[in-house]
Formats: structure tokens, C-alpha cells, sequence
């Protein structure tokens, strides 16, 4: 067996040991025909105020301008989706990410842990870790590395487990076998374009940000647009519409990580207690929460924009 091959059957096997779904492999290259998708969206705008976007354009298409003499990107997946649906009609909504420790946290750690057994076998290898932390084009490296093809929605969709999932990459100067990228699987379906309230999904595969719940509720830092009245449904933070209605999360399984378990506290949460929230409760109950991105000050903003919306449960 060569060298190449058996690093290769390492990465997957660790990859498996370590909790995540499924493990893809590219060859580190530049992402020459992402190049202008990415200009034309940004100069639409459709990156909101998320100026961040705009920057390190360089980097989003060169993984060796991040990890120096990058070789391949290791693609995971680390599935989120959770035993229950919280997101009850009449309620406000949690996007299902968010119901447990923030992922940030947990799948950073997994990644050092991977690196740290890659260079315990290997030796010398020199590489990071990414979990939606840095300009990288995960779901274009995940597509290219056989994990699944971009929906009309922009999200990864595979086949085994939908969509609800975490994607995470490793960069390293380290010579794998690479994986073939697989077909697209949408066909004619357009479910998740018709099911977006905000008209959010103007084209197959393009996601107009500045018109998004998830960017509104998470991302956005100043008002909210009149003009959304009425459109949000509930959510108070992020959005799953496009993924609930979407038939490949019929496949979707239930996650085995105890991090991403909802607390009592969460669960038994009304639309009342919303309401209600206060900083010292918020910071009780949501300590390691993906909500603290948007702090008790947008949750507040979300829940009055709700509230005072015309939403039908409002």
C-alpha cells in the first residue's frame, strides 16, 4: 500500500472515530470558477452588512494563502439534527443549530484532536483547522470533495443525511487521495425557492442575504426593515424553512452528540417567557448558546419585531 493511500485510510478512519458523518477529500487548488459567483453576489449587495464578506477575497479561493504549501482540504460533516423539533407554531423559533452548546466550541475541539493524530502518524504535517471561522468556501470544497451537491437553497445536500448538519475543514500540506464529486439530485424541485417568506432565494443556488431571517435575526445589527413586517413567522433566531421543506431531510437522522442537546430550560421555554427575558435570565440559561452572536439585546429586538409584526401568533 503506499504512503498516499494509507494517510488517506487514516484521515477516514479517524474522521469515523471521532463523531463525524462523513469525511471528504480535494486536492488544494485554487477556486478559479468561484471567482465570479462570488464578485457578481457581492456586488448585488447581497451580502448585507456583512462587510467581513468583502474581505480576504484572495483567501476564499486559495487554501495556500491560508495553510502555506496546502496540499488538500479534508471536508466533514457533523450532523445537528435533533430527536425533537422545537420550532412549534405559536412560539417564537429557534433555528434547530442552536439548540444546544454553541458548535463553534465542540467541533474546533474535535478538529485540534484530528490535526494532533494526523501528525502523531504521519509526522511533520503542518496544517488548521476551520468550523465557519475563516474565508473558507466550505460548501464548494464539501461539494468538491464528494460530500453532496449546492441546492437551489445555496446548503450542501447529501443524500444520507439531507442538510442538517455542520461542515468543517482541515488544510493541510499533506498528500491525500482525493474523492469525486457527486451529481446533482434537486431535478425540478423548487420547495424551498416557493417556501421562503422574504423571497430570500432569487435564482437556483443563490441566497440574497440582506433579504434572509437568519441574516436578519443573527447577522443584521441595526433595525430590522419595516418592509419584513410580518414576514419573519416566529423566528427569533436563524431560520430552517428552506431545510424542513426540502424532501432529502426526510432522510435526516438524529444526532448522537450530548453537546447539541436542548437544556430543560430551553424546552420548557414559552412564548411568555420570550417575552419576558431579561440580560440575568438570558445569561442563566443560554451561557454556552449559539444565541450570545446575537446577545440579549438583538434577541429583544427579534422578539418585539415579532411581536409588534402583524405575525398570526403575534
Amino acid at each position: 500500500m503506499s504512503l498516499t493511500k494509507k494517510h488517506t485510510e487514516f484521515i477516514k478512519k479517524t474522521a469515523s472515530q471521532l463523531g463525524f458523518a462523513q469525511c471528504g477529500i480535494s486536492k488544494s487548488r485554487v477556486l478559479e470558477e468561484e471567482a465570479d459567483h462570488l464578485e457578481s453576489w457581492l456586488s448585488q449587495g447581497m451580502n448585507g452588512t456583512m462587510q467581513y464578506m468583502e474581505n480576504h477575497f484572495d483567501k476564499r479561493l486559495d487554501p495556500s494563502k491560508l495553510v502555506s504549501g496546502a496540499k488538500s482540504v479534508i471536508s466533514l460533516i457533523y450532523n445537528y439534527y435533533p430527536k425533537k423539533n422545537l420550532a412549534v407554531e405559536g412560539e417564537f423559533k429557534l433555528a434547530k443549530y442552536a439548540y444546544g452548546k454553541d458548535y463553534h466550541d465542540v467541533i474546533k475541539k474535535k478538529l485540534k484532536n484530528f490535526l494532533s493524530r494526523v501528525q502523531d502518524e504521519v509526522g511533520e504535517v503542518h496544517g488548521r483547522a476551520f468550523v465557519d471561522s475563516a474565508p473558507v468556501m466550505e460548501r464548494q470544497w464539501a461539494s468538491l470533495s464528494g460530500l453532496g451537491w449546492l441546492g437551489k437553497n445555496s446548503l450542501l445536500l447529501n443524500k444520507r443525511l439531507g442538510s442538517f448538519f455542520f461542515l468543517a475543514e482541515l488544510i493541510i500540506d499533506l498528500d491525500l487521495i482525493a474523492d469525486e464529486p457527486v451529481t446533482d439530485h434537486c431535478g425540478s424541485c423548487t420547495r424551498c425557492i416557493e417556501a421562503c417568506p422574504t423571497n430570500a432565494i432569487p435564482a437556483n443556488g443563490v441566497v440574497d442575504a440582506s433579504k434572509c431571517i437568519s441574516y436578519f435575526t443573527i447577522e443584521l445589527k441595526n433595525e430590522i426593515p419595516d418592509e419584513f413586517k410580518g414576514k419573519l413567522n416566529d423566528w427569533i433566531f436563524g431560520c430552517d424553512i428552506c431545510q424542513d421543506v426540502c424532501p432529502w431531510n426526510r432522510f435526516s437522522m438524529v444526532h448522537q452528540e450530548p453537546d447539541f442537546e436542548p437544556s430543560e430550560d430551553l424546552i420548557s421555554m414559552t412564548r411568555q417567557d420570550w417575552l419576558e427575558l431579561t440580560e440575568e435570565v438570558f445569561q442563566r440559561r443560554f451561557p454556552h448558546s449559539p444565541l450570545q452572536r446575537t446577545g440579549i439585546k438583538g434577541m429583544k429586538r427579534n422578539i418585539a419585531f415579532q411581536k409588534w409584526s402583524g405575525s398570526s401568533s403575534g
